[in-house]
């Protein structure tokens, strides 16, 4: 059977700085999952827990107070609205969250590729080479943490974040071993393998190149969600459209989705 597109769990709200959208509220996010028919929903709002140190000026305004800001979330019969944050890795790999923290969230996504973080990720000089050696190195710190992997995804792995237009120059820099040894790892883990790619933008010369990553996740075992990253209604207005191309070019079945959805839908 066909992956089906009913969930979206990366979604930020006014309360994430790089949104700051008066008209992204969590009743608006809410409106987009009953138009979409969407079963669940998740608020990711970006956080680095206090308790932790080493948080960047931008992430010290944002703390665990500020996210549950948005509690209680408002819910519908016909779509379940999670509570969760997306937290950071700072260029030592320390992650911004307590388990204390996680156990209070419903869902925890955790980027490795915010390399656009000048001094707080990364130096800022790194060319593709070395970007590319961030990429593996970084993956492989979350995957070595102590967490609950079955409520804990790894987002965006493939986002122009990793070096803006270049991207996909450290793509493929990174080599195939690699990748399948990573995603084995993360398989036997069971962490979610986030799916937030702009499919709808891809051009086909560079699909193969952009796509090998997830196809070497699901010839691993791997599972995954849906993404928005959706900062802004406009970009919610495109998500699902997005999330239907996604599917079909990696030819995704309902037996590739992360258990974690399925678990919350069976107690509905």
């Amino acid at each position: 059977m066909r992956f089906i597109a009913d969930h979206d769990l990366h979604i930020h709200s006014q309360l994430s700085l790089c949104s700051d959208d008066p008209r992204q509220t969590p009743e608006a996010i809410l409106a987009y999952g009953a138009e979409n028919g969407f079963s669940t929903l998740c608020l990711t709002d970006h956080m680095w827990d206090p308790a932790v140190p080493g948080a960047s000026n931008w992430y010290k305004q944002q703390p665990v107070a500020r996210i549950k800001q948005a509690l209680p979330l408002p819910q519908s019969e016909k779509v379940r609205f999670l509570f969760g944050c997306e937290t950071d890795m700072d260029r030592h790999c320390t992650i911004g969250i307590t388990r204390e923290t996680i156990d209070q969230l419903d869902f925890v996504i955790i980027p490795t590729t915010h390399l656009h973080m000048n001094g707080f990720t990364l130096d800022g000089t790194e060319g593709a080479k070395e970007r590319a050696a961030l990429w593996i190195q970084r993956f492989d710190a979350l995957l070595n943490a102590d967490l609950p992997f079955h409520k804990i995804g790894v987002a965006h792995l493939t986002c122009p974040l990793i070096w803006r237009k270049r991207y996909l120059e450290v793509l493929e820099k990174i080599p195939a071993d690699e990748y399948h040894r990573l995603f084995e790892k993360a398989a036997r883990l069971g962490i979610g393998i986030e799916l937030n790619f702009d499919a709808l933008a891809l051009r086909p010369a560079d699909a193969p190149l952009a796509l090998l990553p997830y196809r070497i996740a699901k010839e691993e075992g791997c599972k995954f969600y849906l993404g928005s990253d959706a900062h802004h209604p406009v970009e919610l207005a495109r998500a699902k459209a997005n999330f239907e191309t996604i599917i079909d070019l990696l030819a995704l079945e309902e037996d590739d989705k992360f258990p974690f959805l399925q678990e919350f839908q069976a107690r509905r």
